[in-house]
């Protein structure tokens, strides 16, 4: 089975006083995950906005992450690769290399 999809992520950013706020959203065509990163700088760090955006919106991608892992995880657990009610954990089909 071939299949090709495309699936977007989106990132809005704003700064006040110090504090970076990030929203991440992905949309799948079918589903839409919304995640949240904060970002704070320490007074005794110089301030550098594009820090605070990475940083705030690295945090709100792994938000979103976090959320699609739980999506697949109640998915394998539905198809039979696991109990529903219990997050599984690595490794299975889908595992992270690294773990």
């Amino acid at each position: 089975m071939n299949r090709t999809l495309e699936w977007t992520v989106r990132v809005e950013l704003s700064e006040q006083d110090g504090t970076t706020r990030a929203e991440a959203v992905l949309d799948t065509g079918s589903a839409r995950l919304t995640g949240q990163g904060i970002a704070r700088c320490s007074p005794q760090d110089p301030d550098v906005p594009t820090i605070g955006d990475e940083v705030a919106a690295s945090r709100a991608m792994h938000d979103v992450a976090a959320q699609l892992m739980s999506v697949a995880d109640r998915a394998l657990g539905e198809a039979g690769a696991g109990r529903a009610d219990e997050p599984l954990r690595p490794p299975y089909a889908w595992s992270d290399a690294s773990s």
